[in-house]
């Protein structure tokens, strides 16, 4: 029985299936050979050197190019009506996975087209995202705070909000930073790992705010005069106070402070106008009391002089030199030495 040997020659590496740095290689080659037969009057070596690398090359950029512009239309046209009916917020977050998603398909569909091997790729990425991960853990935080605000949605664009020590409008609810506008019309922008990893005050959530104004008055007022005073002020902005359950005005007597006593007036108004009714009531408040003749109390300062006659000067002078110089024994200063003193005795007080 003859044994026949069969040898199969391996065939060679296609020119797609070259890593990337032996295709480097051999386009760097090939253009050098190209330009030198430029110079001699060959153009076969460019013009092979063009179809090849160049046109693809070309090809491959525009459609990536394409599909840049294609995924900002489609991103467009599904944020729109989600931002219109359900969310600002949720739209624009929906219109940039969108956008990222398409564009993301379509540069590695293009760079498959072009021989790149996307599994090497792949490789390759997750190693540097790995890398990328552990040198950029705050940014990374950032991002997660920033899916979290868009996912439970504590604020929304629009808002009024006092967040990691900063109070102001919210503008824009980004992956990793949002953007806030101050009543002073300065933007600040906070990272998004500040705002979840603290206290988050929704100051416009709900329609109405409660404005609550502090007044002290004297304690030789009387008090129905103050009350009638102080309700006529909350009566003469009724047209500004919200009507309701557990809403509308009030006058409260708070308490017996140490100088004065201490009264609170409330009223319910929407939230818009919250700063302006405030100034607006603080206002009514001490006009009324003029009107009433009612004195809000301020702080005062009595000084009592005590006179001090000769003779205890001169004991006073003779005590201190006994006792800050014991060598001087028998020894009285003279009167026109001992400077004149008062004794000065001042205590805080809160008159009307």
């Amino acid at each position: 029985m003859q044994v026949t040997d069969v040898i199969v020659e391996s065939e060679l590496p296609a020119k797609s299936e070259l890593p990337i740095n032996q295709t480097l290689e051999v386009v760097s080659t090939k253009a050098q050979q190209a330009v030198m037969d430029l110079l001699r009057g060959d153009v076969t070596g460019v013009v092979e050197l063009a179809s090849t690398y160049l046109i693809p090359a070309a090809l491959a950029l525009l459609a990536i190019f394409i599909g840049y512009l294609v995924a900002n239309y489609v991103s467009r046209i599904i944020s729109h009506p989600v931002c219109r009916r359900v969310d600002e917020t949720l739209g624009k977050f929906v219109g940039r996975v969108v956008f990222y998603s398409i564009l993301i398909s379509v540069v590695g569909a293009t760079l498959s087209q072009v021989g790149v091997k996307m599994g090497g790729l792949a490789a390759v990425l997750a190693a540097a995202g790995f890398a990328i991960g552990l040198a950029f853990q705050g940014t990374l935080s950032n991002f997660a705070a920033g899916v979290l605000l868009l996912v439970f949605r504590p604020f929304k664009v629009g808002d009024m909000v006092n967040a990691a020590g900063v109070m102001g409008k919210v503008n824009e609810i980004d992956l990793f930073t949002t953007t806030l506008d101050t009543p002073d019309n300065r933007r600040i922008i906070v990272p998004n790992s500040s705002i979840s990893g603290g206290t988050i005050e929704n100051i416009s959530f709900h329609k109405h705010r409660r404005v609550e104004v502090l007044v002290g008055v004297e304690y030789a007022a009387d008090l129905q005069r103050t009350r009638d005073a102080l309700q006529r002020a909350v009566d003469h902005l009724a047209a500004e106070t919200v009507q309701g359950p557990d809403r509308g005005a009030s006058v409260i007597l708070a308490g017996l402070g140490s100088s004065s006593v201490d009264w609170k007036v409330r009223m319910w108004v929407k939230t818009p106008d919250f700063f302006k009714c405030t100034e607006l009531l603080t206002s009514r408040v001490k006009t009324e009391l003029d009107v009433a003749g009612v004195q809000i109390p301020f702080p005062q300062m009595d000084v009592h002089l005590h006179r001090v006659d000769r003779a205890e000067r001169s004991n006073d002078v003779r005590t201190n030199i006994e006792l800050h110089r014991p060598h001087v024994t028998n020894q009285e200063a003279p009167a026109s030495e001992v400077p004149a003193r008062a004794i000065l005795r001042t205590r805080p007080m809160l008159r009307g």
